[in-house]
């Protein structure tokens, strides 16, 4: 049974699953604006929201954690630039738009950004 397992599996194994929560982080911390499958925006929230509050800190501890999640670069970008934004604000750093459907496949799409 699957009680209180509420993270989504998108059909990949562990490490896949985590592999594409670093590169969606990645491109949202370097673009501001993704575009992707609403599955995706509201799996990525709540892990952007962290590395958002973990920058806030700016520690050294901090940075590395931010460094091994998304990359060198994407973490200079949250500790410099995104972080310091949101400094008096308590969470609720993304907002996630609902758009049309993808035609291909009929996939719902979103747009995921920084408020």
């Amino acid at each position: 049974m699957r009680h209180h397992n509420s993270n989504r599996k998108f059909g990949r194994e562990t490490n896949q699953r985590k592999a594409l929560m670093k590169s969606l982080a990645y491109s949202l911390a370097l673009k501001g604006k993704i575009k992707t499958t609403e599955a995706k925006a509201k799996e990525l929230r709540p892990y952007m929201e962290k590395l958002v509050t973990l920058g806030k800190s700016g520690t050294l501890a901090s940075r590395r954690l931010l460094v091994a999640r998304v990359g060198a670069e994407a973490a200079k970008k949250i500790v410099t630039d995104i972080s310091p934004v949101y400094k008096l604000r308590a969470g609720g750093y993304t907002r996630i738009t609902k758009m049309i459907r993808r035609k291909a496949d009929g996939a719902p799409q979103a747009v995921i950004e920084f408020v």
